[in-house]
């Protein structure tokens, strides 16, 4: 009786959620009126940029397409994003990876663009962790980016949507106000706008600001664990952590790809696949209502804070882009930054932190 009540209870609050939902409103979207919300659709991105073009002389603020490209250290075919990038991208587009906020070397010998495991802490053993305020700026610069810049940031055609979420969450956490994603490139390229090829043009390096984290979008290793110990316990229900890992690895059943890395997931978190999210032939994020549908499934509450995790922090952030297309609010939400690389390397067997559901 009293789980039915809950779940009447869970129902009403998403229909009373869904009925008050309109579009989040960035400051994006006051400074380039064509760009309605956090994720764009190409007709949208290419109108934006006939009237917001990145040129040289601009001193407006511009519309700046930005490719995340990056693909998995066991990829295959041993591809990398920049060659992914050269092979076709939104003309004037800019290229930025993973490595880039990691790797000051590839900053200094590709001033051109980066990616995401080079501008990042280089001091931690896990992948791709936020970089310093430092290497932040440096990148950005050599980027040509300014802070006024509407920036829309995209992924392969091949990936749709995967770490473009990352790059995206990245800037904001960094406090960028004018940040969007492109839902997505596969279809920028099907519905036939304009793609060049060739290596990224030279950019004038800019004079983009030191800014500061911003400590309310990220979670740490402390404060997971200390929801996770009190996970099941009266009164403690709170916070709820969604994994965005294959359902196999989160209960367990499947090994994780990076080797002695034990598999299970956090006590109490919610799996909530990659997959789930996206059109599966499009590749696109899911529509508001059919996000709200999953969430809802899953138990998802929409008035409690949640942290989204994964693998390394990456598909992290598309559970958390489709937290904000759905409509949740953005100060309940944190990322956690090292997700399970770092977790399932920190915590402690005898802590009995790591569950698994096989």
């Amino acid at each position: 009786m009293a789980s039915s009540l809950l779940q009447s209870a869970r129902n009403s609050t998403f229909s009373t959620f869904r009925r008050s939902y309109t579009t989040p409103q960035t400051m994006s979207s006051q400074r380039a009126m064509s760009l309605s919300s956090y994720l764009v659709k190409p007709a949208e991105l290419n109108a934006a940029l006939k009237g917001n073009a990145p040129t040289k002389l601009a001193t407006s603020p511009r519309v700046i397409p930005l490719c995340a490209s990056w693909f998995m250290p066991n990829d295959p075919q041993q591809r990398s994003g920049y060659e992914v990038f050269k092979q076709g991208h939104i003309p004037r587009a800019r290229y930025i990876s993973l490595s880039s906020f990691s790797n000051r070397s590839l900053l200094l010998n590709h001033p051109s663009f980066f990616d995401l495991d080079a501008v990042s802490d280089t001091s931690s053993p896990y992948p791709h962790m936020l970089p310093s305020p430092q290497v932040f700026t440096q990148a950005m610069r050599k980027l040509g980016i300014r802070r006024d810049d509407n920036i829309v940031v995209y992924d392969s055609a091949e990936l749709g949507i995967f770490s473009a979420p990352r790059v995206a969450w990245t800037l904001r956490v960094f406090g960028h106000p004018s940040i969007h994603i492109l839902n997505n490139y596969k279809l920028w390229v099907e519905e036939g706008f304009p793609v060049e090829q060739g290596e990224q043009h030279d950019l004038p390096e800019s004079q983009y600001p030191e800014p500061k984290i911003d400590p309310s979008k990220v979670a740490a290793f402390e404060e997971v664990k200390e929801i996770a110990k009190d996970w099941n316990k009266e009164g403690r229900e709170g916070v709820q952590i969604l994994d965005a890992r294959s359902p196999s690895r989160w209960s367990g059943a499947d090994p994780e790809p990076r080797p002695g890395l034990s598999s299970g997931h956090i006590p109490g978190s919610i799996s909530v696949a990659l997959p789930e999210l996206l059109d599966p032939e499009t590749k696109t994020l899911l529509s508001r209502d059919e996000l709200l549908d999953i969430f809802r499934t899953k138990g998802v509450d929409p008035l409690k804070p949640i942290i989204s995790s994964c693998g390394t922090g990456v598909t992290a952030s598309v559970i958390d882009a489709a937290l904000t297309e759905a409509g949740f609010p953005e100060t309940n939400r944190k990322v956690y930054d090292g997700s399970w690389t770092e977790w399932a390397q920190r915590v402690k067997a005898t802590e009995n932190l790591i569950h698994k559901t096989k």
